[in-house]
């Protein structure tokens, strides 16, 4: 049986919005923890199913305390819950994500603003050979749930290094390689989410193991780990 988001969450989370202080939610603070440790369990369920399919390390639930010191946001809290699964070992790269809010809820995963040296060798790849990353973002149900990368961080024409006139301009120019799914408020307090948010990790699979590939070897195809 699927374990559920508390449905008690949204309605919190929008309070906090309204009352993003200390005095409010040190007024809340019992709800609070009855909420969070929910999520938790949630989470940690999450895990034991992922790991019918992959090989999870750990699973980090993000704090709802935000860091404060070099933002001009001074709110002291988030507004959204969240939590990263990593996969085990160097030879799985790649993260599964999700975040719930009221109407800001979405699955993801991918690459998000990779180390330079990564950026660099998942540019050169796609230079070299982007069939295999087209299969992949075109396959009908991987496209159906996620369309294609998140074009929202790209250069205006070319990396250094790489012609603006590359047939394969349009995946080098990316800064961030990573998809995402956004749910409706239903779809995250149904009873069934549990199970919609793996049928989604699992989507990303193909991706995450393509590209666990291309981040372990060099241009030859020969293993860097």
């Amino acid at each position: 049986m699927s374990v559920q988001i508390p449905k008690a969450y949204f309605p919190f989370l929008k309070e906090l919005k309204e009352n993003n202080h200390k005095d409010w939610m040190d007024a809340h603070k019992s709800e609070y923890i009855k909420l969070e440790n929910d999520f938790k369990t949630f989470c940690k369920a999450t895990v034991d199913e992922l790991n019918s399919f992959d090989q999870i390390e750990r699973v980090k639930v993000f704090r709802i305390n935000r860091d404060v010191r070099f933002s001009k946001n001074k709110m002291p809290y988030k507004t959204t819950r969240s939590a990263i699964f990593s996969r085990e070992g160097v030879q799985r790269r790649g993260s599964y994500y999700f975040q719930i809010a009221p109407d800001t809820s979405f699955v993801g995963g991918g690459f998000f603003s990779p180390e330079p040296a990564d950026l660099l060798r998942i540019r050169k790849e796609f230079e070299l050979d982007s069939e295999p990353i087209r299969e992949i973002l075109k396959q009908p149900q991987f496209k159906k749930a996620f369309g294609g990368f998140n074009t929202d961080s790209q250069v205006k024409t070319a990396p250094k290094g790489f012609s603006k006139e590359d047939p394969n301009i349009d995946l080098i120019r990316n800064k961030n390689y990573f998809v995402s799914h956004t749910f409706t408020n239903e779809e995250v307090l149904a009873d069934d989410f549990q199970e919609n948010l793996v049928k989604h990790f699992k989507l990303l699979l193909p991706f995450f193991d393509y590209m666990s590939e291309v981040l372990t070897t060099d241009l030859n195809g020969e293993s860097i780990i």
